[in-house]
């Protein structure tokens, strides 16, 4: 079991910029997948995007392409998600999440075995 725990949720105008980070714990995250999702009131969770820990692939839903950036710094067990140009609709509750299933072109939230408590993001007009 892997603990995670984000920060740097806030809130931001449109076209503004927050960076989220993911510290984990209780496991090395080695052949693991790391992602974030996010869940907008009244809607499913959505997944945002996901990086493999060793390899640095990287993975993103079409809404937020050239605009997020996932990353990772291994020696510090954490996970970043660098928003930019933020939009109203990217106002949700953020969450990082694990695995250790091999990579896959489309990630669900049951592939992810391990979740942190979410963090907000709200994005004014």
């Amino acid at each position: 079991q892997v603990q995670l725990v984000e920060s740097g949720g806030g809130a931001a105008q449109t076209g503004g910029s927050l960076r989220l980070s993911c510290v984990a714990s209780g496991r090395t995250l080695v052949g693991s997948t790391m992602g974030w999702f996010r869940q907008a009131p009244g809607k499913e969770r959505e997944f945002v995007a996901a990086i493999g820990w060793t390899s640095g692939r990287t993975d993103y839903v079409d809404s937020v392409k050239g605009r997020f950036t996932i990353s990772r710094e291994n020696a510090k067990v954490t996970v970043y998600l660098q928003m930019n140009s933020l939009k109203p609709e990217d106002t949700a509750v953020y969450y990082c999440a694990a695995t250790f299933l091999p990579w896959r072109s489309t990630w669900t939230r049951a592939a992810f075995g391990s979740w942190g408590q979410g963090t907000q993001v709200t994005v004014s007009a």
